[in-house]
């Protein structure tokens, strides 16, 4: 007869979430995990299929609140500039908490594309998102007159996304907010 599962499979992600976030999955072993999430090995392959399993369950974590969030933001803002730069300072500003742990999805990016196809496929889910919400914020205010129709929405979109990534590595190096939000400003430039 299987055991039933003693532990809060969302909590447990959640924490370790936190974990991959702040040491990145190299530096984490399942040691640190099992600690952290107060569970034993046996538990944690039988839940995730093991650490690997358990940091694609952390991204799709990620996602589906921090990410999540970032895109309520452009769906909920009236000027396009006003909630672009909203968005893309408050990513910064998550960025450098923790003495500048950046972003999940971008960490994981830098330090396990090589190696996880499954860790490429969520990574470019979430990249496709973001780029498809800022698609659709750019066009409606291509339709409002806020931008000039000469600007392709999907191909500003996508510069967006590739200078949050490119902004949110910077962050891990310079984690200071003020340093790095004028750069927002500069980006912006792109939809005069």
């Amino acid at each position: 007869m299987a055991r039933t599962r003693e532990f809060d499979t969302e909590a447990a992600v959640c924490r370790a979430m936190e974990l991959f976030w702040t040491h990145g999955y190299e530096a984490t072993s399942v040691r640190d995990l099992t600690r952290e999430l107060g569970i034993g090995q046996g538990s944690l392959y039988a839940a995730f299929g093991g650490k690997e399993g358990l940091y694609r369950a952390a991204l799709t974590h990620y996602r589906t609140t921090l990410a999540a969030a970032a895109l309520r933001t452009l769906e909920e803002g009236t000027g396009a500039r006003t909630v672009i730069r909203s968005m893309l300072v408050e990513r910064v500003r998550i960025a450098v908490e923790g003495g500048g742990r950046g972003c999940l999805a971008v960490n994981a990016a830098c330090e396990r594309l090589p190696a996880s196809a499954d860790v490429r496929h969520a990574l470019r889910d979430m990249q496709d998102a973001s780029r498809e919400a800022l698609t659709e914020v750019l066009r409606a205010a291509t339709e409002r007159g806020e931008i000039e129709p000469r600007h392709d929405p999907h191909t500003l979109a996508a510069y967006l996304v590739t200078f949050l990534n490119g902004l949110l590595v910077s962050a891990k190096i310079t984690p200071d907010t003020r340093a790095l939000e004028p750069l927002v400003d500069v980006a912006l430039a792109a939809l005069d």
